[in-house]
């Protein structure tokens, strides 16, 4: 398993993402989004796999706004530049990604 972790240092939900693979001993790369971001493939890649709107972090104040681009990759770019738009934590494995705390889904990948 390659888990991947992206949240930021302020995010309870990725703390508890965080420790939730440390109990299980499962090795995880966690990256602060605040510092590093997203690759535009890994986005797309998340994308895919949960939608656009579940990556969109309704209580950021510049929520709003994407509602107002037309076109997906125009949310998918303001997406790239703040990343603190983003719905944290975003968990990866592969193909497989879930956003929020989904200890549920976790449990069941291999």
């Amino acid at each position: 398993m390659n888990i991947q972790i992206f949240g930021t240092a302020k995010c309870f939900d990725t703390k508890k993402a965080q420790r939730w693979f440390k109990e299980r001993r499962i090795k995880v790369q966690s990256i602060d989004l605040a510092k590093y971001g997203i690759s535009p493939g890994e986005l797309k890649s998340v994308k895919n796999a949960v939608g656009l709107e579940a990556l969109i972090n309704p209580k950021h104040p510049d929520a709003p706004l994407l509602s107002y681009l037309a076109y997906e990759e125009d949310k998918l770019e303001k997406l790239l530049e703040n990343p603190r738009l983003l719905q944290t934590p975003i968990v990866r494995n592969g193909r497989r990604a879930t956003v929020g705390y989904r200890p549920e889904v976790w449990a069941d990948w291999p």
